[in-house]
């Protein structure tokens, strides 16, 4: 918590200049911190001249952080099929691994799960670390935390990552709370810092308008989930042996939080953009939804997929699971080709790894152009049309 100790505070609003979040202000010349609106962030208490502003944690801190050792890669899996962003996670896990001479282990949590160990173990696991229950044959939140908090508070890794998808973001922020530990969301880098032995974990922050490298310094285990295709996944080597260690968890609950309802696919026949080598995205600048169709044949001339800017999806031109950018997906295909998007900072935080950026866009000064390698000064409406014919020709 955050407390401004009144005997010292003169009122001299240092820290409501240095507050981002509108949280302080001055009640009979001393400074009142909103709790509700407060982030924790520090500004304040590094602005205060008087020292009058103070943090104090809560929580369990490790008597000694070298009783916590290991890298953990939480292994997400649907119906026996890997996500691909733990084959990402398992080759940056690989790679710390290394450099902090630990072991690093997937944890693998389902029903019938028992042969994607090998699996696991072929793209860099040491071991795995498995709890193959029919108790988590469907996803639940509360049933997965309980798992992992209770394999954590055994084992006591130093790290734990999990890609930053809809299920990671679900229950991971559950698991740090039980250990009493900080979480960094949706980050595009981690380093080792050999001399603190902390985790750098860094991420778009403010917007996307800078990038903050945050440290869990008092806590363990350090945990972070990490956006997809921002790392790279190593070569599958079947000749890799490891250790497959299998766990029961009681699942007893007093008070069920949530039931499992059923899951519906989502039902569209364009290509899923977190996997495609070349995407067509589309922006404002297509004036309306009808004229996404411009973009699908395009993108299936190319026998690539559609993406968005969220100013489309906000439209409600596409469905959400197009958006690129900072609130969307990240990507990073062969070919990015983007048609009337402007080039908001955002947007460009989740395509900015593609290997080839080509921009359509009227407008000569957009920011997208900064970014791209080849850019088109041009109506989209007459552009694109012709692009496609050219390609459809072409494969002829």
């Amino acid at each position: 918590m955050i407390e401004v100790i009144e005997q010292i505070c003169v009122g001299c609003g240092a820290c409501i200049k240095a507050c981002a979040y509108d949280a302080i202000r001055l009640e009979n010349q001393i400074a009142v911190i909103d709790q509700d609106k407060c982030t924790l962030c520090g500004a304040c208490v590094q602005a205060c001249p008087f020292d009058s502003i103070v943090i104090r944690k809560s929580g369990e801190v490790p008597d000694d952080k070298e009783d916590y050792s290991g890298i953990w890669i939480y292994a997400e899996q649907k119906d026996g099929v890997i996500a691909p962003v733990v084959f990402e996670l398992l080759g940056k896990g690989r790679d710390l691994a290394d450099q902090m001479e630990t072991e690093l282990s997937a944890i693998l949590l389902g029903e019938g799960v028992e042969a994607l160990a090998s699996e696991l173990i072929a793209f860099g696991a040491d071991q795995v670390i498995m709890v193959d229950d029919p108790q988590l044959r469907n996803f639940r939140d509360s049933r997965h935390a309980k798992a992992l908090t209770e394999l954590s508070i055994e084992y006591k890794p130093a790290v734990i990552l999990a890609g930053a998808t809809v299920v990671g973001r679900s229950f991971i922020p559950r698991v740090a709370v039980q250990l009493h530990t900080g979480l960094t969301a949706d980050c595009t880098g981690l380093e080792y810092d050999p001399e603190t032995q902390n985790l750098l974990q860094t991420r778009p922050a403010f917007g996307g308008n800078i990038m903050a490298t945050i440290i869990t310094s008092n806590h363990r285990p350090q945990m972070a989930t990490v956006r997809h295709k921002v790392m790279n996944a190593l070569e599958r080597d079947d000749s890799r042996s490891g250790t497959v260690i299998q766990k029961q968890i009681n699942f007893d609950f007093e008070e069920e939080d949530c039931s499992w309802l059923s899951f519906e696919s989502e039902k569209t026949s364009l290509v899923n953009i977190t996997e495609a080598n070349i995407i067509v995205s589309g922006g404002r600048g297509l004036k309306e939804a009808k004229n996404f169709a411009l973009l699908e044949e395009l993108a299936e001339a190319l026998g690539g997929a559609v993406g968005a800017s969220r100013a489309a999806v906000d439209a409600e031109w596409v469905p959400y699971s197009h958006q690129v950018g900072q609130t969307g997906k990240t990507v990073k295909p062969t070919i990015y080709i983007a048609c009337g998007i402007s080039g908001a900072i955002q947007h460009l935080a989740g395509m900015s790894s593609a290997d080839y950026v080509i921009a359509i866009n009227k407008d000569p000064d957009a920011p997208i152009f900064k970014v791209a390698d080849l850019g088109i000064v041009g109506d989209l409406f007459e552009v694109v049309p012709a692009l496609t014919k050219m390609v459809k020709e072409n494969r002829k």
